[in-house]
């Protein structure tokens, strides 16, 4: 009898994988039904706590609400946690950023940071300037635990009702977490941030700590941190001194330092001090009675009208001392700098006045409300800066940060990168109709000029000219070679680009020029010329630690690009910036619509760039470059190179031509019309700033000198010293 045939290995494996797939359908039937007998009793189970009516609606909303406060809660925490890397063990200790300024010549012009004062107590401050920060910015602060519900809740009804904002619901607590930890920024973010902080600092702090710190932090305008530095800067007196009015005064600056400060507005700051007399009496802090005399009295503070401070100059320049600190190495703990900076006070008080005069003369009839000024030596020392009209209306620094469009101004880049390229200014172009695409740009007289020089199209600011250099050698050089030059901002490539439709802001664009003045070399931006700390050591100076300048146009198309420039001074748009005792080389610049006007100039000396425009980017009556911006730029730059060596332009050897008529100028107080002081040289300011140091090091070197024996009684018998002999003095 012949044995079965064994199945094959395919019919085996078919097999197995027909009791693996019955195994699977068998497992998932029998967890169905076992899943369907559990929900069933679990089903019976909760029948036993069925409610019903208005007790099922009111177990329902509790338990949604209670999940959805849950996932909120999670959700602010994530949120608040970056906060809370702020929150060191030392964060209590932490000293901030102080720094005094001096100008280049050595005379304090200001101060930025903060300068704690923790010498005097609580309980030294007068009990009516604690009342009166009480009653206007958290009546229930002793009360509530860093988060006041009620006062955020009626903060909210009285904005509602308002339409606006009219009293914030945040308490001292959070206003203290802000002032510490976060930033000014009105985000909802921020907020969530400050909440959580205020209930950190309520559990680690006390109340009497926690106001200590918020009178000591905040910031009350005109530069002083904290109610000491207010009291000394507005009422010349110690913060123990301050009577009933000027406490009032000073707590209705907590809310808006710019907007009430008594030396900016002193109508708003008294009504703003009647408003906080209100507050006391309503909080029940004090009676009618006891504010009368102080509604009767107003405060009076110090005259500081003739305190000429350059706060767009010195808001810059402390935020260069920030990005310095940063760099610094760990070893340095100081947080008090004394910085001197390239500031030319003269300078300064000439180009505030100049934009102040241009606008009030001629702004009407211009349409034009704005403009900003700044100035430089071809290194890029900034030595003046003027970032509006007026610093109290508006902090924003015009000349930093606004982004606005160029014009005809940026097109020195485009005719450096054909220069760089082998074009002359001798080569001829063609100025004649030109499209790309659906774009079709046109001269600025609707006319074209046919066959011309490089030298002749830049001089009359031909715009298809200039389009047709950007074809022939591409945007992108064009790019590159104006963010090597100093501009920061990103520069879309597209096909306006040669005739300036990117924005920059004027800084940037005047530290682009500075490299065309400074022999074509890289220019490094900057207000700090030199950095100390306390004790008088040097931690930072820009002639030993500041970045190295490299070569970025080659000599002769240097050399060819100044030339051209200066022509357009002499000889085209630019002709009302000439000046009688210098050469002169720049650019117009006019946007379409006439949204923005710039003049770009520079001297051997200086380099300088004025804007004009409006913040909100209407349109101005037909203002080009070459009108008040020109103008403009002839007020200061005629009084900068007064009283100084004239240097040439690096490139440009034609003798200056002689001017039609005297450049204009400006009236500033206590300073004379038409002559400027004596001004030192780099040089010679590098020699004070020399000896300086040596006499500090001898002084500190004396100081640690043994002290000398006393000298000893001559006897009677003894011969009389010997007179010393004359010191010869050298002369220079």
């Amino acid at each position: 009898m012949t044995e079965p045939e064994r199945p094959s290995l395919l019919t085996r494996l078919r097999g197995l994988l027909l009791d693996f797939d019955a195994l699977i359908d068998s497992g998932l039937f029998s967890l169905g039904a076992r899943t369907r007998r559990a929900f069933s009793a679990y089903a019976a189970f909760t029948e036993r706590f069925n409610l019903t009516g208005v007790r099922r609606f009111a177990v329902g909303v509790a338990s949604e609400g209670l999940t959805l406060g849950v996932a909120g809660a999670v959700a602010m925490l994530a949120l608040a946690l970056p906060a809370f890397r702020e929150t060191s063990d030392d964060w209590l200790k932490r000293t901030e950023l102080a720094v005094t300024f001096l100008d280049r010549y050595g005379n304090t012009i200001g101060e930025r940071g903060v300068k704690q004062n923790d010498t005097i107590p609580l309980e030294d401050i007068p009990d009516n300037l604690i009342k009166a920060t009480l009653a206007t910015e958290d009546r229930r602060f002793y009360e509530h635990w860093g988060i006041d519900i009620s006062g955020t809740m009626r903060a909210l009804v009285s904005n509602a009702r308002a339409g606006g904002v009219v009293q914030g619901g945040s308490s001292l607590s959070q206003q203290l977490a802000k002032n510490l930890f976060l930033s000014n920024e009105r985000t909802f973010e921020r907020k969530i941030k400050e909440a959580f902080l205020a209930i950190w600092l309520e559990a680690r702090l006390t109340k009497s700590q926690i106001l200590k710190l918020y009178l000591d932090r905040a910031y009350l305008g005109g530069g002083a941190y904290g109610v000491d530095a207010a009291a000394r800067y507005y009422f010349g007196k110690s913060v123990k001194e301050v009577n009933l009015a000027e406490a009032a005064m000073m707590a209705g600056l907590f809310k808006a330092p710019s907007k009430y400060a008594p030396h900016v507005n002193l109508p708003a700051a008294r009504a703003r001090a009647s408003t906080v007399l209100d507050n006391l009496v309503e909080a029940g802090f004090m009676t009618e009675g006891q504010v009368f005399g102080a509604r009767r009295n107003p405060a009076t503070p110090v005259d500081r009208r003739d305190d000429d401070v350059p706060d767009y100059y010195l808001d810059y320049a402390f935020g260069e001392v920030k990005k310095l600190v940063d760099q610094l190495p760990p070893s340095v703990v100081e947080r008090n700098f004394i910085v001197r900076t390239g500031l030319d006070p003269n300078i300064q008080k000439v180009a505030d006045a100049a934009l102040e005069s241009s606008l009030a003369e001629f702004g009407r009839d211009y349409k034009v409300k704005q403009g900003g000024i700044v100035v430089m030596e071809p290194n890029g020392t900034l030595r003046a800066m003027v970032g509006g009209r007026d610093y109290g209306d508006s902090q924003f620094n015009r000349a930093t940060d606004a982004l606005r469009q160029p014009g005809s101004s940026f097109k020195p880049y485009v005719y450096t990168v054909a220069l760089m390229n082998g074009f002359k200014p001798s080569t001829i172009v063609q100025d004649a109709p030109i499209c790309l695409g659906n774009w079709c740009p046109q001269n600025y007289g609707r006319s074209y000029m046919g066959s011309i020089t490089l030298k002749t199209a830049l001089q009359h600011s031909l715009n298809t000219v200039a389009v047709r250099l950007a074809e022939r050698f591409g945007r992108k050089k064009i790019v590159d070679l104006a963010h090597q030059m100093g501009i920061r901002t990103p520069l879309p490539i597209s096909a306006p680009l040669p005739l300036g439709a990117a924005e920059v802001t004027l800084f940037d664009a005047t530290t682009a020029y500075s490299v065309f003045a400074n022999g074509g070399k890289s220019v490094y931006p900057h207000a700090v010329v030199e950095m100390r700390i306390g004790n008088g050591d040097v931690i930072w100076r820009f002639d030993r630690d500041a970045p190295k300048p490299v070569q970025i146009i080659p000599q002769q198309a240097l050399y060819d690009i100044n030339d051209m420039l200066n022509n357009v001074v002499e000889n085209g748009t630019g002709r009302r910036a000439r000046l009688p005792n210098a050469k002169v080389a720049g650019k117009t610049g006019t946007t379409n619509s006439y949204r923005d006007a710039w003049f770009m100039g520079f001297t051997g000396n200086y380099v300088c760039g004025v804007w004009f425009g409006n913040d909100d980017y209407a349109v101005m009556n037909k203002m080009t470059g070459g009108t008040l911006p020109a103008l403009t730029w002839q007020k200061v730059m005629a009084y900068a190179h007064q009283g100084i060596e004239i240097k040439p332009i690096p490139g440009v050897t034609t003798p200056i031509p002689k001017l039609d008529e005297a450049p204009a100028t400006v009236n500033v107080p206590g300073l004379a019309e038409t002559e400027r002081p004596v001004t030192l040289s780099p040089r010679s300011a590098e020699r004070l700033a020399g000896l300086e140091r040596l006499l500090k090091e001898a002084e500190t070197r004396f100081a640690a000198a043994p002290a000398a024996e006393p000298a000893r009684p001559i006897p009677a018998s003894s011969p009389a010293p010997a007179t010393p002999m004359p010191v010869p003095v050298r002369r220079n």
